[in-house]
């Protein structure tokens, strides 16, 4: 059957193959839009092309509604998640352990750690984390490349949500389908590495459009290399013109102040209000 997706963006649909030999279907609705069958890709080459959006219909609404119940869960505990994405290698392990070592005294964070095998990235966030929950995709159909949400729920589980504040869900490392499917975060950043070029948001438009926040990682390599940031940043304003950008090292921590800002403000900080002004109108 090969793998489905569904892009947010203008309406579309498109069928493509990989050098393997699978294919890779796609959706795109436009703002809000939901799953209709005109809305899941060209499925005219198979025979059994209307039993197969259907499918992808109840797998996408199956999905929905989990992430809503893990929204529900999220809230009901005060707790505010983030989506945390990149391709292989942009650092987000890394940038994720410098966040948790700087929040350690002020906010209690919980890890949910995605990655198709090992504990690797689990093992190494476990001392700074308040609370981790490991999960591995690698019983999908060769590995799943992204979290859904059914199994962020499972991670739930393994989690004291009312003893946390913050959940940084780190999705596994790609640039296509973590983007394509809700968890039930309430906010959606990425990891983006100076190496990775600047024509990565024209190249993987899902991803960027995504997301509100960029970090962009590794700078403390920009004099080795040939990295226009000019460009990169008119090729992320073309794809998404309302992202923030955070110029950050994790390795030297440069940057990182005005990250750790939009945690505690944007983040944090409404969410806690909410939390206040809930538990007064309950009095």
């Amino acid at each position: 059957m090969g793998r489905f997706h569904r892009h947010d963006g203008t309406e579309s649909g498109h069928t493509h193959a990989h050098a393997d030999g699978s294919e890779h279907s796609h959706w795109h609705p436009g703002e809000g839009g939901h799953t209709h069958s005109e809305q899941l890709g060209d499925h005219s080459g198979y025979q059994t092309g209307g039993d197969r959006i259907d499918v992808l219909e109840r797998i996408f609404d199956e999905n929905d509604n989990a992430a809503a119940g893990n929204r529900s869960r999220l809230d009901d505990a005060g707790v505010v998640a983030v989506n945390l994405m990149s391709s292989p290698g942009a650092g987000k392990t890394t940038v994720l352990a410098r966040t948790l070592q700087e929040l350690a005294e002020t906010v209690r964070v919980g890890v949910v750690e995605g990655d198709i095998e090992t504990a690797i990235d689990a093992d190494r966030l476990r001392p700074f984390a308040a609370q981790i929950s490991l999960l591995n995709t690698g019983d999908g159909f060769g590995g799943e490349c992204h979290l859904d949400a059914p199994m962020v729920a499972r991670a739930l589980d393994a989690l004291d949500l009312a003893a946390l504040d913050l959940l940084m869900i780190e999705n596994v490392g790609n640039l296509v389908c973590p983007a394509e499917f809700e968890v039930g975060a309430h906010r959606r950043a990425m990891v983006f590495a100076v190496t990775e070029g600047e024509d990565k948001p024209l190249k993987y438009p899902v991803m960027f459009r995504s997301v509100e926040t960029v970090l962009v990682n590794k700078t403390d390599l920009l004099p080795h290399l040939d990295f226009d940031i000019e460009l990169f940043e008119r090729n992320l304003r073309a794809i998404n013109p309302r992202a923030r950008t955070f110029y950050v090292s994790a390795k030297s921590g440069d940057g990182f102040d005005d990250w750790l800002q939009w945690l505690r403000g944007d983040v944090l900080a409404p969410a806690r209000s909410n939390t206040a002004a809930a538990s007064t109108s309950r009095r």
